[in-house]
């Protein structure tokens, strides 16, 4: 099987064939995860899981299957996200759709939504929460998705972001309670507005980095939910600054932000008068969370 697809060898391109042959070749470009992505693309490529994968070893492709996988395959080669391809992504136990008009959910920010969860649990029952630079609404969508009976407001500056999130919401099953609003942060809300808890995710990338981020991040990833300014936190300045008018009384505020920026944004919290900060750690030990209430 060469970069076109030769369907006329003598020994059929089965499952198990096929899959060996794209997990090689991925591993010969340098890609770690080779045998894994070559089994996500086939999985969509045939409408299968995994298990069929094992099952249906010795099944042989038609053509047509083997034009497909082609397809996605030199994709991937060009550094295309396995979630773009493919065009989903699990957050938090959830199938989220994503596309190049979102930024890819992370394992490391579902320790936001953990944060989020912890901090909030004196008001598990009810409770209104904003979500900035929403995105794919992976967030939100997650407090949510264990917050039933509260109301939470997504934005996000782009339009086409925002889109996005509300058809997470219907695919989920999150969307009563739920809105999603285009607006640049605050700007988006009604006066007078108020939320016992902020999340937020900005961009963080400091912009003179983002050319040495990974070709899959930079050249597919929307630049404007990875790059944060010239510190990368004239976004999350922004967000703390503003937050506590939009807080009720010991209202949480929490922030993702960068592997190194963790103290600079304490300071920040403690420069608006936040109460009770605290640095949460992410999957690989690094300070990924900063929250902290409002003064009472």
């Amino acid at each position: 099987m060469s970069a076109q697809v030769a369907v006329s060898e003598s020994e059929p391109w089965s499952i198990r064939r096929v899959l060996g042959w794209a997990a090689d070749d991925f591993r010969r470009r340098g890609n770690a995860s080779g045998r894994l992505d070559a089994e996500l693309l086939l999985c969509f490529a045939l409408g299968l899981d995994r298990i069929q994968l094992i099952v249906q070893a010795d099944r042989v492709l038609e053509a047509g299957e083997l034009g497909r996988y082609r397809e996605l395959i030199k994709r991937r080669r060009a550094g295309e996200p396995i979630a773009y391809l493919i065009g989903q992504r699990e957050f938090f136990a959830l199938g989220l759709r994503v596309d190049r008009r979102v930024l890819i959910p992370r394992p490391d920010t579902e320790t936001l939504v953990e944060v989020a969860l912890e901090r909030t649990r004196d008001r598990s029952m009810y409770g209104r929460a904003l979500d900035l630079c929403t995105g794919s609404g992976c967030v939100a969508i997650a407090f949510r998705s264990r917050r039933p009976n509260w109301r939470i407001t997504g934005v996000d500056v782009a339009p086409e972001a925002i889109d996005v999130a509300r058809e997470n919401a219907l695919r989920t099953g999150t969307a009563w309670g739920l809105r999603f609003v285009a607006g640049d942060l605050f700007s988006a809300l009604d006066p007078g507005e108020l939320f016992e808890l902020i999340t937020a995710n900005p961009p963080y990338v400091p912009s003179a980095e983002i050319a040495s981020l990974d070709a899959d991040v930079r050249d597919f990833e929307p630049r404007l939910a990875l790059d944060g300014g010239a510190t990368g936190l004239d976004v999350e300045t922004a967000i703390v600054a503003q937050a506590a008018r939009w807080l009720v009384p010991g209202g949480v505020l929490a922030v993702e932000v960068g592997y190194d920026q963790a103290p600079a944004v304490a300071e920040l919290f403690e420069k608006a008068g936040f109460v009770e900060i605290a640095k949460q750690r992410d999957l690989g030990g690094r300070e990924r969370v900063v929250s902290g209430r409002s003064p009472a």
